[in-house]
C-alpha cells in the first residue's frame, strides 16, 4: 500500500498527514507536487489543509487548476480513494468532485479550536472503524468553512447518505451553538455518490496523539487504511 500527500504552494498541514500516515498507519507515503501528474503507484490520495495559493481568489479556487487535479480525477473515477482536509475539502468542491461550496464563516473571522463532529454514517471507507452517532473532538482552523449548498443538493445529501460528519455538542446534539462557522444543516464532512471521495473541514491529522488534546481522529485514518488494504 502506497499513500500521496499532495502539496501545493500555499500547503501547511502536508507535514501532519505524512506523519499520520508513516507512524500512525505505518505505510509508505510521498509527498506530491501540484505538478506531477503520474498517481499510477498510489492507493490512496491526502489533499491536505493549508492556504494553497494564498487563497487570494477563492479558497482552492486556483489550486482546482493545478496539473495534479486532473489525475485526482481520473485517480476517483476508477474508485480510489481521495480524502480532502479543510483547504482540501475546499479544493474538491471547487474541482467539481463534492457538491456545494465553503464560503466565509458567518462570524467573518478565522477560528482554531477543539470542536465536536458526530458521525452520521459509517458506510464509507472512511469511517468504518467508527460507530454511527459516536462523537469525535477534533481540531478546525480555518476562516472559509461554512458550507452551503441549494436545496436540491440538500436533499440529495440527506437521502443518499452522504453526510458523513455534523458539528455537534458533546453530547452529540445537533444544535446551532454547535456550528463554529454557520455550515448549512451543521454539516462539517460530506462524500460523493461512489462514497470514495470525502471532504471534512475539521482536521483528524491534528487529532491522532494525546499530546495533541485528542486522538480521536485516528480511526479515521485507521478506517482509510482497513478500505486501501481491502482494494489492493
Amino acid at each position: 500500500m502506497k499513500y500521496g500527500v499532495i502539496v501545493f504552494p500555499g500547503s501547511n498541514c502536508d507535514h501532519d498527514a505524512y506523519h499520520v500516515i508513516s507512524k500512525h498507519v505505518g505505510q509508505p507515503v510521498d509527498f506530491i507536487w501540484h505538478r506531477d501528474t503520474d498517481l499510477s503507484s498510489y492507493d490512496a490520495i491526502i489533499i491536505p489543509g493549508g492556504f494553497s495559493y494564498g487563497d487570494y481568489l477563492r479558497a482552492g479556487a486556483l489550486a482546482r487548476f493545478s496539473p495534479v487535479m486532473n489525475s485526482v480525477k481520473e485517480f476517483a473515477a476508477r474508485g480510489r480513494l481521495v480524502l480532502g482536509i479543510c483547504n482540501g475539502f475546499q479544493i474538491l468542491c471547487e474541482a467539481g468532485l463534492l457538491p456545494g461550496a465553503l464560503i466565509r464563516n458567518r462570524g467573518l473571522h478565522f477560528i482554531c479550536e477543539h470542536i465536536r463532529v458526530r458521525v452520521e454514517t459509517t458506510e464509507t471507507p472512511f469511517t468504518n472503524a467508527l460507530e454511527g452517532g459516536q462523537v469525535l473532538k477534533i481540531p478546525i482552523a480555518h476562516a472559509e468553512g461554512n458550507y452551503v449548498c441549494d436545496d436540491a443538493t440538500l436533499e440529495e445529501l440527506e437521502r443518499e447518505d452522504r453526510i458523513v460528519f455534523r458539528y455537534c455538542d458533546a453530547q452529540g446534539g445537533i444544535t446551532d451553538e454547535a456550528n463554529p462557522n454557520g455550515s448549512r444543516e451543521n454539516i462539517a464532512g460530506i462524500c460523493n455518490r461512489e462514497r470514495n471521495v470525502l471532504g471534512l473541514m475539521p482536521h483528524p491529522e491534528r487529532a491522532c496523539e494525546e499530546l495533541l488534546g485528542s486522538y480521536d481522529g485516528r480511526d479515521i485514518f485507521r478506517s482509510l487504511a482497513a478500505s486501501v488494504a481491502a482494494q489492493v
